[in-house]
């Protein structure tokens, strides 16, 4: 090969690498992306009052904000869980309106990591027909605590024992269980971790709440011992089924004022997630509305930025 043509040649395959390095064309290189979904703790007040209708949350949810995706708390249902005709009217209004029934937070159904082996299995033979009901409204997921009482040892081996059982009956239905960070040690990123570890499988997740760290708390619920948020969403994301985006408060530039989101963001696009992050504005000083879109706006700022 002379050398006029070794220069084209290499010329041409200069231009073609540069090409494959470039991301704009890499297909190689994954777009981050999430969807943006609501949870009902967001609009509690409207909720217990009966200012808003369970049955209406989905289209609430999409008139009022644009969500097109919802999480639904277990004790603002007004009929009981295994009520299947309200579990089919539910699921309808949703596909009606086009917003996806993502889960459900299941509370006050006992203490899944109790010492007592009656009232441990008490617990979660309450939480298995909600299992039951997400299926029925098309949820994917339902969201547990691990509450209990004894050792941070003791508190493991137990919750591990009910995950197990939960997540063995879910199965069958094909949806999972997942545990947030909501105090006491479900708010230790590390402790999760172990409980993830040792329940080991496919089902059982995590669902990382950007605020929920508060470990032990004392007068007017002063956080004494707070565990640190970025480390533990860290932990958390590589079991995470679903993202919760708690917010507080928000400043003029629209940034929330206790947690920074971008950080966050950055650690959940590390772990590769691409499921749905769901508001769930808990602040008293903006109203509910305004919280909500502002914590919107700023998932969506930083989304465009990340991508």
């Amino acid at each position: 090969m002379d050398r006029k043509m070794f220069l084209k040649k290499s010329g041409v395959l200069s231009v073609g690498a540069l090409a494959l390095m470039s991301p704009a064309c890499n297909l190689l290189t994954p777009k981050f992306h999430f969807d943006i979904s609501l949870a009902q703790w967001s609009v509690r007040e409207a909720l217990k009052s009966g200012t808003i209708a369970n049955l209406d949350f989905p289209k609430y949810a999409k008139d009022k904000y644009g969500i097109l995706g919802v999480e639904y708390v277990s004790f603002f249902f007004d009929k009981p869980a295994t009520d299947k005709s309200y579990q089919k009217e539910l699921k309808q209004r949703a596909e009606d309106e086009g917003v996806k029934n993502l889960l459900i937070m299941v509370g006050k159904e006992g203490l899944l990591g109790h010492q007592s082996e009656t009232k441990r299995l008490e617990a979660v033979e309450n939480h298995k027909k909600w299992i039951e009901a997400a299926k029925a409204i098309g949820c994917h997921s339902i969201r547990v605590d691990a509450r209990g009482n004894g050792s941070k040892e003791e508190l493991h081996k137990n919750t591990v024992k009910s995950f197990i059982s939960l997540s063995n009956f879910a199965k069958d239905f094909g949806l999972n269980v997942i545990l947030e960070n909501h105090g006491g040690y479900s708010s230790d990123g590390a402790w999760v971790v172990d409980v993830m570890n040792s329940v080991n499988l496919p089902n059982c997740g995590t669902l990382p709440d950007f605020g929920n760290f508060c470990i032990k708390r004392g007068k007017e619920r002063a956080c004494l011992n707070e565990y640190d948020k970025y480390k533990g969403i860290d932990e958390m994301m590589p079991f995470a089924k679903a993202v919760s985006a708690k917010s507080y408060h928000f400043d003029e530039k629209g940034e929330e004022t206790k947690i920074d989101y971008k950080r966050v963001l950055e650690i959940v696009k590390k772990h590769n997630y691409s499921g749905y992050i769901g508001i769930e504005y808990e602040g008293e000083i903006m109203s509910p509305d305004t919280g909500i879109m502002a914590t919107k706006r700023l998932l969506e700022k930083l989304r465009a930025e990340l991508s």
